[in-house]
């Protein structure tokens, strides 16, 4: 980096929120341990507040997600450092939790899969990196994609936006300063301001629990809209251990008031998948009728409720 790229990154960070000191902290070092935590418990008590005032955006990010979704398109989400294994993070629960496959929700981290684990240097400072990570995945019009940068100012983050954008993608910039490049960058900006951090500028703190926050909603929500749950319960879960085996049993259990014995020959009957086991019960259905009406809703179970009824 040159002495006046040196400068210039100093100028950006200089007046970001996420980059300020708080004065309230400054003997923290001389602190008890229990002042400590309860002072940063009272920081951490404003970040749902936070969150909450970015309610509109969000739920305009779920629409549009949802929507390219249901065309057959996929959710990326790209960040560097905290804010990108916090996408790794959120992309590898999707399969088991809601039984859709690894390849339709995809975090990528700056550095690749090393960078989980370890600092890749000057993997968020090089924007090229970011266009080509988009590039490669050969994203589309169909997609959508979650650029993540508690600053929002991450090189890298900002160039795979842009190439995104390019090839017709639907962008979120999600960050924690107001007025970032990356929400100008983005169709759609969730700029969740936390204000300056216990320990000045680690920004795995309240920036990254309001990262983790939303990104939840943005996967699970998602996924709702996409027909994963009927009402509250876990249709899509993926058994793939014993206590996965319960929980699936007990979900079919509480959606159709059968015994868990009832419930669990049903699972065995639709090889496992809950919503199918659960129209079974409700409708007396065989399971290949009960199927050709599920696979007729998209998966949407409650439709496929109202068509095996109505027929």
């Amino acid at each position: 980096m040159t002495t006046t790229d040196g400068d210039a990154v100093r100028d950006e960070i200089k007046g970001l929120a996420t980059e300020r000191v708080n004065e309230r902290y400054s003997t923290l070092d001389e602190w008890s341990t229990l002042r400590l935590v309860q002072a940063m418990n009272d920081e951490d008590a404003g970040v749902a507040h936070a969150v909450a005032e970015a309610a509109e955006p969000i739920a305009e990010a779920v629409d549009a997600i949802a929507a390219r979704m249901a065309e057959g398109g996929r959710l990326l989400y790209l960040g560097a450092g905290t804010p990108g294994r916090l996408g790794v993070l959120d992309a590898s629960e999707i399969p088991p939790t809601f039984g859709l496959s690894p390849d339709r929700v995809v975090g990528v981290i700056a550095g690749g899969d090393t960078a989980i684990r370890t600092a890749v240097e000057g993997a968020e400072d090089d924007a090229d990196l970011g266009a080509h990570d988009v590039s490669s995945r050969e994203v589309g019009s169909h997609d959508a994609v979650v650029g993540i940068s508690a600053s929002g100012r991450t090189p890298y983050v900002l160039g795979a936006l842009r190439e995104a954008a390019d090839r017709g993608a639907v962008t979120v910039g999600l960050s924690c300063n107001s007025d970032s490049p990356l929400g100008a960058a983005a169709d759609i900006a969730i700029e969740v301001v936390v204000g300056p951090e216990l320990v000045s500028g680690s920004t795995r703190l309240k920036a990254g629990t309001a990262q983790k926050m939303v990104l939840n909603m943005l996967s699970t929500l998602t996924m709702i809209r996409r027909g994963k749950t009927y009402g509250n319960l876990m249709v899509d879960v993926q058994i793939t251990n014993a206590k996965l085996r319960a929980r699936a049993e007990r979900t079919v259990a509480l959606a159709t008031g059968c015994e868990l014995d009832e419930a669990a020959r049903a699972l065995s009957e639709a090889d496992g998948s809950v919503k199918l086991a659960i129209l079974m019960v409700l409708t007396d259905l065989p399971v290949d009728e009960a199927r050709a009406h599920l696979d007729g809703a998209d998966g949407f179970l409650r439709r496929a409720l109202d068509s095996a009824r109505e027929s």
